[in-house]
């Protein structure tokens, strides 16, 4: 995964700009144009967006507020441009294998003006017009080698052009796990006391265009919340956490270093389904600095959210015997990884809450690691284990060695559940952290997500969603939600939604049980989610025994995780999705509706030359039955596909 930055104008372009000049910058292809003035009542820089000759962001104000100095942003005058157009290619382990992205960037140079007692001081504002959206970064230079920047917070918006339709999740308040429907909500309904989390999706109109409001390259820095404008018109403003230690600031730079805000990333399409095949937030990320060949995607096997349940077991649950049956489910089913989660190591049990005495560099008597380790290399299966993130911070460096000295794989991060910038700095230090000791990194009680995969391949997938494991306690899990998923919170990165419940029923005959749960959707919707839901790391949710002989669970096993191509087909959101994805010269397709029966046509245009067998699973009488059928098929050929409501299909597509 080796970056390759071209500069594709030669040097960059300096100008001395007059301070009312309009600046305009437009995407390689020309779909986009970012036009950044001074606009602003307080002379404040501003920004506005427009979508093939179609305005979708009003002129925007930019600017931040320090602790010292106060707000910076009105009274500036631009003293430089600066224009470059760039390519970025690398490698992902995700919706796509190889990413070729060119875009125009534009730096703007500003100095105070006006400035009497005090030096003035200076800003960068960066903009990058991209063919799938648009980014901006602010960058304050450190005023001096001995000082360290405070940031109080940001005076960013987003001003809408009109009254959308959008869908977000407004948690309400800061430092969650980040879990929750997005529901439908009018623009100008977003008040400023709310707490949306990115990404915020919304349509101009009926169909399209949308847009997504989100961020990327988030590091050193709090992440982003967004509220209503508070001066009575649609669209939002960023918000963000306070620093645990110093509430007064929300971010404070090291001694000596520059205040570089993460990207705030507009991404755009005329669907807003066009939005599920952009790596935009990925591109806006540094590339690793190790080689990630050892990281190894799939899919793993998994005791929590089934109870840890195996018949042929006796006294099934967190002891050797059953993990070692897991392991050879798992090898049986062509899946990568069992998952061990929380129980294994010594005074553990206390879920978010870290018992005195926890040790998470031993495990108990009654689940061997080490011996589990070499029971699964015998059979191809790595071992992945759960921790609380407070006793792994406490014991971090002599964890992570053990963890290796064993052979782990990986391990699962959980409860953090904050947002402010300690907590960003601490993903960044697990994450580097266990890429030196090659273990994969799955997080949860996590914010949403950044970009970071580009940057640590080893981190795979992480929570931050409603997943499948509130069918366990609650009836939320609905197909409305799964259906709205993909084109809301999926957008920004890989989601543990931990789908592969066996056990369906009707919506009307769900019962939430913590214990063996059920889940409300059709099992046809179910296989689908594991074509249609970005994960390199997949955990199956349900117990071997909930498998065992069904002719489904074959499809489970073969399906990818991580893809050569994604290709959004139909739907429209909170209503049904269909995509395609391939893999090498396979194609797999998943199609789920809401709560609502549908025909759904999939062209085959996507196949290209030759002829197919497609594997077709589709919803059977019962939600635990699924039709399987065989067909030969080409790209001239347009599949038919009824869904029930709650259902789906999920399609394999293989040369003859």
């Amino acid at each position: 995964m080796t970056l390759r930055t071209i500069l594709l104008a030669g040097a960059a372009l300096l100008s001395a700009t007059s301070a009312s000049a309009e600046e305009r910058l437009r995407s390689p292809g020309g779909r986009i144009e970012v036009i950044v003035d001074r606009a602003a009542d307080d002379g404040s820089p501003t920004y506005a967006v427009v979508y093939e000759g179609r305005q979708i962001l009003a002129p925007s104000r930019l600017g931040l507020d320090l602790d010292r100095g106060g707000p910076i942003g009105p009274n500036m005058e631009v003293t430089a441009t600066h224009v470059r157009q760039g390519e970025d290619r690398y490698r992902l382990l995700g919706k796509t294998d190889e990413v070729l992205k060119r875009y125009q960037e534009l730096a703007l140079d500003l100095t105070e003006t006006g400035a009497v007692d005090t030096a003035p001081r200076s800003m960068r504002l960066f903009f990058r017009a991209y063919d799938d959206g648009v980014a901006f970064r602010y960058v304050v230079p450190a005023a001096g080698s001995q000082d360290a920047i405070g940031l109080r917070g940001e005076a960013t918006q987003f001003a809408f052009s009109g009254n959308y339709t959008c869908w977000g999740l407004n948690l309400g308040h800061f430092n969650s796990a980040h879990e929750g429907e997005f529901d439908p909500v009018s623009s100008s309904r977003i008040r400023d006391h709310n707490a949306y989390d990115a990404p915020l999706v919304c349509e101009t109109a009926p169909g399209g265009p949308a847009f997504a409001i989100a961020e990327a390259d988030l590091r050193n820095y709090a992440a982003l919340y967004l509220a209503g404008r508070g001066d009575g018109g649609p669209g939002a403003q960023i918000k963000l956490a306070s620093r645990p230690d110093d509430p007064s600031v929300r971010v404070r730079t090291r001694v000596g270093s520059d205040l570089t805000t993460p990207w705030r990333v507009i991404m755009i399409g005329e669907r807003a389904g066009d939005l599920i095949e952009s790596t935009l937030i990925t591109d806006l990320n540094p590339d690793p600095s190790f080689d990630p060949a050892w990281v190894r995607p799939g899919k793993a096997a998994w005791d929590w959210w089934n109870g840890g349940r195996i018949e042929s077991v006796p006294n099934s649950g967190m002891n050797t015997a059953t993990f070692m049956a897991f392991i050879d489910f798992a090898a049986a089913n062509g899946l990568q990884y069992v998952m061990i989660d929380e129980g294994w190591y010594q005074g553990a049990g206390g879920g978010g809450v870290v018992r005195p005495g926890a040790d998470v560099t031993r495990h108990v008597p009654e689940v061997d690691v080490p011996r589990l380790v070499a029971y699964g290399r015998e059979r191809g299966v790595g071992v992945l284990l759960w921790v609380n993130w407070r006793a792994l911070d406490h014991q971090f460096d002599a964890a992570l060695d053990q963890y290796q000295a064993w052979g782990v794989a990986g391990i699962k991060v959980d409860f953090m559940d904050r947002d402010d910038q300690q907590m960003v700095d601490w993903f960044h230090r697990l994450l580097s952290q266990a890429a030196e000791h090659r273990l994969l990194v799955d997080l949860h009680g996590a914010y949403h997500p950044t970009g970071l995969a580009r940057t640590y391949p080893n981190y795979l997938t992480q929570e931050g969603v409603l997943g499948a494991e509130y069918n366990k306690w609650s009836s939320r899990i609905t197909a409305t939600h799964n259906v709205t998923l993909p084109y809301t919170r999926m957008l920004i990165g890989p989601m543990d939604y931990t789908p592969g419940g066996f056990r369906n029923v009707a919506p009307g005959d769900f019962q939430s049980r913590f214990i063996l749960p059920t889940v409300q959707t059709t099992r046809a919707h179910g296989l689908a989610m594991f074509v249609v839901y970005d994960s390199p790391l997949t955990v199956v949710a349900d117990t071997p025994d909930a498998y065992a002989g069904q002719p489904e669970t074959a499809f489970i096993g073969a399906v990818p995780t991580t893809w050569d191509e994604t290709r959004f087909i139909a739907g429209e959101i909170g209503q049904s999705i269909v995509l395609a994805r391939r893999k090498g010269r396979d194609w797999y397709v998943g199609a789920m509706t809401n709560e609502d029966a549908r025909r759904i046509s999939v062209p085959l245009e996507f196949l290209g030359s030759g002829r197919f067998a497609a594997t077709i699973y589709s919803d059977g009488a019962r939600p635990t039955d699924a039709d399987i059928e065989t067909r030969a098929v080409t790209a001239a050929d347009t599949l038919s596909l009824e869904l029930k409501g709650s259902g789906g299909a999920a399609i394999r597509l293989t040369p003859r």
